[in-house]
C-alpha cells in the first residue's frame, strides 16, 4: 500500500496487535461504507483582526539541517522569548511518515512527542506497518511555554514555518495530530478535517487525535484507527 515497507519483527507486531485490540478492531476491513462523494465542509471564516508579533523573521533555509539549526538557536522564532523550553524535531529525512503536533508538552523529554504519548504513537505506527525509526516528528512550535496559547498571528507564522519544514523533510505521508495543526495548515478544526485525505505541499495527509488525547479518551482509538486506515489506502 503506497510503496515498499520494511517488515516488522515480533516486538513491533505485538505492539501493533495491542493497538488494534485497544481500538476495538476485530476485522481486517471497515464495517461501514465511506461516502467518497461527500464534499468536505467549508472552513470557518477567520477573524480579520490579526495581532502582528514583533521582530519575527522567517528564514529561507536550503536544507533540513539548516532549518533545524535555526529552530535550535534562533532568537526570533515564535514563542522563543521568556522561559520556553525547546523540543526539536527528530527522525530521518524522506521519512515514510511525518507526525506534526501543535507544541511539545511539559513531559515530552525535549521531543515534539515524548513519554507515554510517544509510546502510544509507536503502537499507532506499528499498526500501519511502520517502525519508530521510519517516522519524523515535529511541531508547529518547537517551544514549550507552560500555559501559553498561540495568537492568530503566531499561528500563521508557525504554519508558514511548518510548510517549509514539510517541503525540506519530504515525507511520504503526513499525519496532523490535534486541532492546532489542522487550524494552521487546513483552516479548519480537527472535527472537520478528519475523515478526508488532504494534500499539504504535495504530501498525502490525514488528521487525527494527538496520542495525549487518546490516553485520556481511549474510546476515540477506534476513530483514530479509521484515520490511519485512510492514510494507508491506495491512491486512485
Amino acid at each position: 500500500m503506497g510503496g515498499d515497507l520494511d517488515t516488522i519483527g515480533p516486538a513491533e507486531a505485538k505492539s501493533a496487535l495491542g493497538w488494534w485490540l485497544d481500538a476495538g478492531v476485530d476485522a481486517a476491513v471497515q464495517e461501514e461504507p465511506r461516502d467518497w462523494l461527500k464534499p468536505a465542509p467549508l472552513p470557518a471564516p477567520q477573524s480579520e483582526a490579526r495581532p502582528e508579533p514583533a521582530n519575527v523573521r522567517i528564514p529561507d533555509p536550503q536544507s533540513l539541517e539548516a532549518l533545524k539549526d535555526w529552530l535550535a538557536t534562533g532568537a526570533d522564532i515564535p514563542l522563543a522569548k521568556g522561559a520556553g523550553r525547546r523540543a526539536l524535531p527528530h527522525g530521518p529525512e524522506h521519512a515514510a511518515v511525518m507526525l506534526l503536533c501543535e507544541a511539545p508538552g511539559g513531559s515530552d523529554n525535549d521531543r515534539p512527542i515524548g513519554g507515554e504519548p510517544w509510546q502510544l504513537a509507536e503502537r499507532m505506527l506499528a499498526a500501519i506497518g511502520f517502525t519508530p525509526d521510519q517516522a519524523y516528528s515535529a511541531s508547529l512550535s518547537c517551544v514549550h511555554v507552560p500555559g501559553k496559547k498561540m495568537n492568530p498571528a503566531e499561528r500563521e507564522l508557525c504554519a508558514e514555518i511548518a510548510r517549509r519544514h514539510i517541503r525540506l523533510a519530504q515525507p511520504k505521508r503526513l499525519i496532523l495530530l490535534g486541532d492546532g495543526p489542522c487550524q494552521a495548515l487546513l483552516g479548519k478544526p480537527l472535527a472537520n478535517a478528519r475523515g478526508h485525505v488532504h494534500k499539504i505541499e504535495g504530501v498525502r495527509t490525514v488528521a487525527t487525535f494527538h496520542p495525549r488525547h487518546l490516553i485520556h479518551r481511549p474510546l476515540d482509538k477506534s476513530l483514530a484507527w479509521r484515520d490511519l486506515l485512510l492514510l494507508m489506502e491506495e491512491e486512485a
